[in-house]
């Protein structure tokens, strides 16, 4: 709505609103009450990112001393909905004028309980109200936190609610920095969730998402307004003066502020996360993933990349892990970025592959079984947040997690393909004393920790959720060595990490080699990978309900939007969709193409074993975003080679105003493995034959044409520049029922489309493809 012209409008509003006020904003408070909530509407002036003065509507117009606004807020709601409410609020400076102004809509909460579990997205997890080190980037730790089995979660300098008694909290955040502009809470007393969702930006720059808790935290206020106007932006682990200007306005000036609100029953935080996940693209409304890079493609040029990459040097053999010649265990692609090598089915790879785990097992493995995590070229090992007081080399749980789960994975895959006579005892020795290490620390502290001595076996750093990924691999290790006990401590343990972490504090953290214990995506997905391979190995239903919250918590760290980017940055320039990239943690302040490190496929078996689309769409919008950072010829986002990538995906001004849609030229070989694992782990078609439902997540178009008793005819097109080899799962109901295995994606029959070829397919019952 325009509202230009409104003298006579304000004028009717005049005398509405002096018999009676705030009559529009009446049933956003009737929704906030159940939560002793109510909506204020303000406009804010500013000296610089200093608040001067806050003047609030109480009717439909309002008097400064240089001007008079006029207020309209208008609300929807969806038919037989009575725990949402869509809303606009417009505002227009009718006369005189306001220096340095901004607007803003306030959700003011009385009754407030500091013990409240408050989410935005990629940025706050259970108000981030935690201990909090560092004035920077990867800070130390103190020397508390080692060897201390009671050490408090402990996180880098975030923007966070004080967990101190006495002391006033406020989070000042803009819509970059989240991965959905919202802000969300869980009520522990009234068992009611919160959630506003609103845009990221209007004309006069980016929203600004502020929560403010009083001293005694008995109350708390959560705004949006337009535009942000912060004291301090954070950066990575670190503040710095935001530069945040609020604009002048003159007579006629105007601008409308959209969110809508959600107020809703609620048992704990998961059913808070289910609803975000539920509701997070309902004000944005669905994103529009480009089609521009075919997943064989993708697989071709990455895995090209990394056979030019494999070397010998001193320490060993292997494929380089990242930007130079040492060897980085797990986390960023060592020993990762070899399994679809090993899916070529190459002897040439496949043989570099074994050399590869022969160096991991020979060099790597410590006394107690747990693995160092990295060595230099040389053959000096590398140790991992050290202090100088404490001298045993020690390194991420996470990797060794890594370790047993993917080679496990291998030993699998080596034997689908045929060669299971190739696997070398020392490999499946080495798995077995990793298994064993695992389950002698799980008996001994009841948790793995984060960081471990591979010498000892002792954990020398306590708490997070570092050991997200080790039930999958315990339990994937349980049935390759039919090692009951194995399975038993797979669930006792994810049943331990999903009601410390994901049910009583609503995040997973510390699974990063460069964060604190902070909140990252890496752990949530990682977790995931866990809890639905307990689901196929046990078959029971308890695994997949608690996927499914994982799931929601995981979409919270993933874009919801296509975000508008600067246009004359690089990516503004390329004019990329990134919905799907996904936001590193609560201090590394930035999205990147894809998870760090897999594939994602357990996100896939979730929509299939569910059938929610909302977990099909998400793994889509992983893929597509990824494709949007490969460097291909006019499309650059590297400085490196075709089919490179890079991690920095950068929509907040956390590494300056400067940096906002620009990608870091260089090239990161984990988001080319976790590209080549979505080529391969993904189906490029999903189809049921007997629903006659496909969801396509390839870069191509699909649809059913026609279905008889022989088979069901598909129309398939291809509008990119590259040839497409596309892969098809198609399988019945009574099929579906069956959890998917880990090498399901070698039963997959392909298709070839021509770039710009439209083509028709017939799929058989059998599973096979017939083109037309």
């Amino acid at each position: 709505m325009s509202m230009k012209n409104l003298k006579v409008w304000s004028i009717c509003f005049l005398t509405l609103s002096l018999s009676i006020p705030s009559i529009a904003q009446q049933p956003v408070n009737q929704l906030l009450k159940n939560l002793n909530g109510s909506l204020k509407v303000s406009v804010k002036e500013f000296n610089g990112t200093a608040l001067l003065t806050e003047h609030i509507f109480h009717k439909n117009f309002l008097h400064t001393k240089t001007g008079s606004w006029a207020l309209e807020v208008k609300t929807t709601s969806p038919p037989k909905q009575r725990d949402v409410i869509e809303a606009v609020a417009f505002f227009r400076l009718n006369s005189g004028v306001a220096k340095s102004t901004a607007v803003a809509v306030s959700f003011d909460f009385s009754k407030w309980n500091p013990k409240n579990y408050v989410l935005v997205p990629a940025a706050v997890y259970n108000g981030n109200r935690y201990r909090s080190i560092g004035n920077g980037y990867n800070p130390d730790y103190p020397n508390d936190m080692y060897y201390n089995p009671k050490v408090p979660l402990t996180i880098s300098n975030n923007p966070r609610l004080s967990n101190e008694d006495g002391k006033a909290s406020l989070i000042e955040l803009q819509s970059g920095n989240v991965a959905t502009p919202a802000m969300c809470f869980y009520s522990t007393i009234e068992k009611k969730g919160f959630i506003v969702l609103t845009e990221q930006l209007t004309k006069l720059g980016a929203n600004g998402l502020t929560i403010s808790e009083t001293a005694k935290k008995d109350s708390c206020s959560f705004s949006v307004s337009a535009p942000a106007v912060r004291k301090m932006a954070a950066g990575f682990g670190d503040f710095h003066l935001s530069g945040d200007l609020a604009p002048d306005w003159k007579q006629g000036d105007e601008v409308e502020l959209k969110f809508k609100v959600y107020v809703f029953n609620a048992e704990g935080i998961p059913e808070l996360l289910k609803k975000f996940m539920e509701v997070r693209k309902s004000l944005s409304g669905l994103n529009l993933p480009r089609n521009l890079l075919p997943m064989s493609k993708t697989f071709e040029l990455a895995t090209n990349i990394c056979k030019g990459n494999f070397v010998q040097v001193e320490a060993g053999s292997y494929y380089l892990p990242e930007n130079n010649k040492d060897f980085q265990l797990g986390w960023v692609s060592g020993m990762m970025n070899t399994y679809p090598m090993l899916a070529l089915n190459d002897k040439k790879e496949r043989e570099r592959v074994m050399a590869e785990l022969d160096f991991v097992v020979t060099k790597l493995q410590g006394k107690s079984g747990y693995f160092f995590g990295g060595i230099k070229a040389t053959g000096e090992l590398i140790p991992e947040k050290m202090s100088p007081n404490f001298k045993p080399v020690q390194t991420m749980v996470r990797k060794n997690a890594d370790v047993l789960l993917w080679l496990t994975k291998h030993l699998l895959l080596l034997k689908a393909q045929g060669y299971g006579a190739s696997i070398k005892p020392e490999w499946e020795k080495a798995a077995r004393k990793l298994a064993t290490a695992f389950v002698r620390t799980w008996k001994k502290d009841g948790e793995f920790g984060q960081y471990i001595v591979p010498e000892t076996g002792e954990i020398a750093v306590y708490n997070s959720t570092g050991g997200a990924i080790v039930p999958a691999g315990l339990a994937m290790a349980s049935d390759y060595f039919k090692e009951k006990e194995w399975m038993e401590v797979a669930a006792n343990a994810a049943k331990f990490y999903y009601k410390r972490d994901v049910e009583q504090q609503g995040l997973t953290g510390g699974h990063c080699g460069d964060i604190s214990q902070d909140a990252d995506a890496e752990s949530t997905f990682g977790f995931l990978e866990s809890l639905m391979a307990l689901y196929y190995y046990t078959g029971q239903k308890e695994w997949l309900d608690r996927a499914e919250v994982q799931g929601a918590l995981g979409a919270s760290w993933v874009f919801s939007y296509d975000p508008v980017f600067p246009p004359k940055s690089a990516i503004g320039g390329l004019k990329s969709n990134m919905a799907g990239a996904i936001w590193a943690s609560i201090q590394n302040k930035h999205a990147a193409p894809g998870i760090c490190t897999a594939s994602g496929d357990y996100i896939f078996k979730l929509f299939r074993a569910t059938g929610n689309v909302l977990y099909a769409d998400l793994i889509r919008d992983i893929q597509h975003a990824h494709s949007e950072a490969i460097n291909m010829p006019g499309h650059i986002t590297t400085n490196y080679l075709i089919g490179s990538s890079m991690e920095r995906i950068q929509l907040s001004d956390a590494e300056g105003k400067g940096s906002i849609g620009n990608f870091i030229q260089t090239r990161n070989s984990w988001t080319e493995t976790n590209g080549m694992l979505m080529a391969l782990e993904i189906p490029g078609i999903y189809l049921n034959v007997d629903t006659k439902k496909l969801y396509v997540f390839d870069h191509v178009n699909a649809q059913v044409l026609s279905n008889n008793g022989s088979g069901m005819i598909l129309q398939l097109q291809n509008s990119t520049q590259y040839d497409a080899d596309v892969s098809v799962m198609a399988e019945t109901e009574k099929e579906k029922l069956k959890p998917m295995g880990y090498t399901a994606f070698l039963s997959w029959p392909k298709v070839k489309v021509k770039a710009g070829e439209t083509i028709q397919v017939k799929i058989s019952s059998s599973n096979g493809i017939t083109v037309l």
